[in-house]
């Protein structure tokens, strides 16, 4: 059993361990900190093999290309964009790095992720980090808006966990969730897309604090607003701001390939409950003010 402790968890601490006794585990547990507290360091990235959810989106494909400057092993891109001239050009870009793309559809249930995920860790053996990008702005559509950016990306997660979880005698991972500014302050005319965004803090910031246990660890980079296609024109709750996509960009804003630079920047930091703040070219570990502590 784990002892209950009334703190923040940054790291593993290794008195909570029943199994601490176990040479094997004990390794992993090691493997855990240093992956966690990696120095930054174009380094990091090199020989990883990387799932990205939405890698050919707007921010996604820039991202892409920023990651490939980095010479990962592997980048296997899993998105419901369907552009072979996209991965075409991916591939081109490093040689050393092998790009792979195959559909997927982050709505689908657990047990179809899970068989996907199968596949690639058949064949790359290890999966080192999986980033979950997949979003939708658009408050007419809620359903939709609620399944994409945050029951996905917690599906997904979830599922990658039959293989990371050291307790399955996984090896541990790194889980890098794409969130937004709006999830520390909403864009009040898009109610359901901030609290989407919002609840991916959350979700991510505890899967943080239970990376003693899984092996786990996480962070959200949140993107200022970022001149991409969803931000070109999208719908308020209701219809409560008509204009609320031209209103918003007469304030300042920044490019994907801004967003991109530092969001791979953050990735090399590879801090573990990491709120990472990413605007105009700003890279800022936001500081969470704590209001209230469950103490479990």
């Amino acid at each position: 059993m784990f002892t209950k402790l009334c703190r923040p968890v940054p790291s593993i601490n290794f008195r909570t361990v029943k199994c601490f006794c176990k040479p094997r585990q004990l390794n992993k547990y090691y493997n855990i900190i240093a992956r966690a507290n990696c120095s930054a360091s174009s380094s990091f990235l090199c020989d990883k093999n990387v799932i990205f959810v939405a890698g050919l989106g707007d921010i996604g494909l820039d991202t892409s290309k920023e990651l490939l400057k980095r010479d990962l092993k592997n980048l296997v891109i899993l998105d419901r964009i369907d552009k072979p001239e996209l991965v075409c050009e991916l591939k081109e870009l490093n040689p050393k790095t092998k790009v792979t793309f195959m559909p997927y559809d982050v709505t689908v249930p657990i047990a179809e992720s899970k068989k996907l995920l199968k596949k690639i860790f058949d064949k790359l053996k290890c999966v080192d980090i999986l980033i979950n990008g997949a979003g939708i702005l658009d408050d007419h559509k809620i359903e939709a808006t609620i399944a994409v950016n945050y029951t996905g990306l917690v599906n997904t997660t979830t599922a990658i966990m039959d293989f990371w979880d050291i307790r399955k005698g996984g090896p541990g991972g790194i889980i890098c969730n794409i969130g937004s500014v709006t999830g520390f302050n909403p864009i009040t005319q898009v109610p359901v897309y901030s609290g989407s965004k919002a609840a991916v803090v959350n979700f991510t910031s505890s899967l943080a604090k239970l990376a003693h246990i899984t092996g786990v660890t996480a962070y959200t980079v949140n993107p200022g607003i970022t001149r991409t296609s969803l931000v070109a024109k999208f719908n308020s709750w209701l219809d409560v701001e008509p204009d609320v996509a031209e209103l918003l960009l007469e304030h300042p804003t920044q490019s994907t390939k801004e967003c991109a630079t530092s969001f791979v920047k953050a990735i090399e930091k590879n801090k573990n409950g990491g709120l990472w703040f990413l605007d105009q070219g700003i890279l800022e570990d936001i500081k969470w003010d704590k209001h209230w502590d469950p103490c479990i």
